[in-house]
Parts: structure tokens; sequence; C-alpha cells
């Protein structure tokens, strides 16, 4: 039976979008099998597809030193329901931000303690343009929490 990873992003730049593609091309990759990689809008997703992941990516810009509104929202629809269902899923996260990163990621780590997700992989925090080495290391994200669903 194969997995579902769940990437939900919220890609409003050129920056973000290079980050989402490497981290799809990771968690896509042919040597990755049995894992289903669904992408979904953060406005756009549904607690319905969120219960029904067994892992997920995150990705977002650091807006004002937070976490988009956009990725917020899809937590604040759809965290009770995901509260007492979905603990011990692993989860990744990936940032960008022109002016620091760290309030976003704060962010999302109280809100993924809350439901007891499991970090599978280093947070990939890239401010300004990505370099080859920022690119690869979303790839690596996404190879990463997309190969522990394979398990």
């Amino acid at each position: 039976m194969s997995k579902t990873l769940l990437i939900v992003h919220h890609t409003p730049s050129p920056h973000c979008q290079e980050m989402f593609e490497a981290v799809v091309a990771g968690a896509t990759d042919p040597e990755i099998e049995g894992v289903d990689v669904v992408r979904r809008a953060a406005l756009t997703v549904s607690p319905v597809e969120m219960l029904a992941a067994d892992g997920y990516l995150l990705g977002t810009p650091a807006n004002l030193g937070y976490m988009s509104g956009a990725l917020k929202h899809a937590f604040d629809c759809a965290y009770y329901q995901l509260l007492d269902s979905t603990q011990g899923r692993p989860f990744g996260l990936y940032l960008h931000g022109n002016e620091g990163t760290e309030g976003a990621e704060r962010a999302v780590d109280a809100i993924t303690t809350g439901l007891g997700w499991v970090k599978a992989a280093a947070t990939v925090a890239v401010s300004g343009k990505p370099g080859k080495d920022d690119v690869e290391a979303c790839w690596n994200l996404g190879a990463s929490v997309a190969a522990q669903l394979m398990e």
C-alpha cells in the first residue's frame, strides 16, 4: 500500500518557486517507490487531505518574521481535526526570507510540536536568491522525507 506525502506550500515568488520545484524533484525521485506526492497550495488544501497524508513537506516565505498567512490559514482550518489523528507523522520545512526566517521557523515548530509531528530533516532556510547549495538542500529535503515514508 502506498503512502502519501503532502506538500503544502505558499509559493508567491520566483525564489519560492525554485525551492518548491527542487523539493518536488527530490520527493518524486524515481528511486523512491510507493510514495504518492500530492502538491497543494496552502490556501486550497483541505483538512481531509491533511488527515489522509502520511507525511508532510511545508513551504512558506517568511513575511515580517512569520510564516505566510496562507500556511497559517491551512493550519487554522485543520489543526483540531489533525490534533489526535496525526501524531508521530514526519514533516519537513523549507523557508524563504529576505530579512530572516527565524520567527517563521519558530512559529511552524510551535504548531507542529503541538500536533506531535516529528521533524524528519533539518529545515532549509534561504535568504535572497537560492544558490546551487540551497537548491540541492531543498532536493535533499524532499527526498529525505519521501524516503522515510518508504520504510
